[in-house]
């Protein structure tokens, strides 16, 4: 079983997809290992690293030749699998909805693409699962970049000349990435609030020491999405909504918006009108602006400024703190695949629920559910 771990092509994409401790793991399985010259170097992990722990370090065409599995983070270009063996799988975060010609082509050139963002939101897959890893570290992120833009403290600061303000922070959707903003916030000594669709988040809120701000007695709410993700908003939940959170952001000095529908467009939560709301000087950070944004103005891969207030709009917001975010990836990669590995075959063989749920495309077709409804 020859594993690939291929160097990222994608522009600005410093991650990797195995690091020298997963692939020190990978052998112990028995699986031989090769990696991409220079695959890690962006995020830190060095060629003679990766050769110590027992990979074979060579250009793309022998790393990939023969190869049984293909690792990456973003997915690689099919064209650019050559050599691979048939059949082989690719595993990564393959955005399957924003990049289905791409899919199309894994199923043309006979590979077994495998989304690791599908993965199954249940309690044996938790180890496997990227988006709650990398959105931990973006939400993380998120509160750094928006300290960075805004032109004042974060905490109290009692001093011989005065007092500075704490600053209010409003985080609204609260999945992984938000949790995290919210406890990353609070450290920096911010008041913050948060609110979320889904009523059972207002403990989770409540016990990191934020305000939780939620729309009372409005009837059909549809928060509660399947796989523990957001849902679709009724209409009265969403004029109440607005009314709401309209009289809480133009108090706020900075918004945090993380709010995603798989699937789907991410939702506008911020409008222009609550933006002229805000005072100079405020800060947006929106980490679904690669989804369409939840901020009207936002510009992915941008820091722009309306009515005084910027808006940041940063691209793969985890894959810039890379070596943190490629070791949770990577080991994401190793539980997935260790966790199937089937000593006598020597390889992964998966289940029904989470391969079918993950798998893209089998046999020359595109095979998702998810996909072909």
């Amino acid at each position: 079983m020859k594993i690939a771990v291929v160097r990222e092509q994608a522009p600005g994409e410093r991650r990797v997809a195995a690091t020298p401790e997963t692939v020190k793991k990978f052998a112990a399985l028995g699986a031989t290992l090769a990696v991409e010259a220079g695959a890690g170097a962006a995020a830190s992990y060095a060629d003679a690293d990766y050769a110590a722990a027992g990979a074979t370090v060579a250009d793309r065409a022998a790393t990939l030749a023969g190869a049984d599995i293909v690792l990456g983070v973003q997915g690689p270009d099919p064209a650019s699998l050559a050599g691979v063996a048939p059949g082989a799988w690719v595993v990564a975060g393959l955005n399957p909805f924003g990049e289905r010609a791409r899919v199309d082509g894994y199923a043309a050139a006979g590979l077994e693409a495998l989304a690791m963002e599908f993965m199954p939101r249940i309690t044996r897959a938790q180890s496997m699962d990227i988006l709650s890893s990398q959105s931990n570290l973006a939400g993380y992120k998120a509160v750094l970049d928006a300290a960075a833009e805004y032109g004042r403290a974060f905490p109290m600061m009692m001093t011989a000349a005065g007092t500075v303000s704490a600053a209010r922070v409003f985080v609204m959707g609260v999945g992984v990435a938000g949790l995290q903003a919210i406890a990353t916030a609070r450290r920096l000594g911010a008041q913050v609030s948060a609110t979320d669709v889904r009523s059972a988040t207002r403990e989770q809120i409540q016990s990191l020491g934020a305000k939780p701000i939620f729309v009372e007695n409005v009837a059909g709410i549809e928060g509660e999405g399947a796989g523990g993700y957001a849902g679709e908003m009724s209409p009265e939940y969403q004029a109440a909504q607005v009314e709401l959170v309209s009289a809480h952001i133009a108090r706020q000095d900075i918004v945090i918006t993380t709010a995603l529908i798989p699937g789907r467009p991410a939702p506008r939560l911020v409008s222009d009108a609550q933006l002229a709301s805000m005072r100079p000087g405020s800060v947006v950070v929106d980490l679904a602006v690669e989804q369409g944004g939840n901020v009207e103005g936002a510009v992915a891969g941008e820091v722009v400024e309306r009515h005084g207030v910027r808006i940041v709009g940063h691209r793969n917001v985890a894959g810039r703190l890379p070596a943190d975010a490629s070791a949770l990836f990577a080991r994401n990669l190793y539980n997935f695949l260790s966790t199937f590995w089937d000593k006598e075959q020597g390889r992964p063989v998966l289940d029904a629920e989470i391969g079918d749920a993950i798998r893209l495309t089998r046999g020359g077709q595109v095979v998702n559910a998810r996909l072909l409804s």
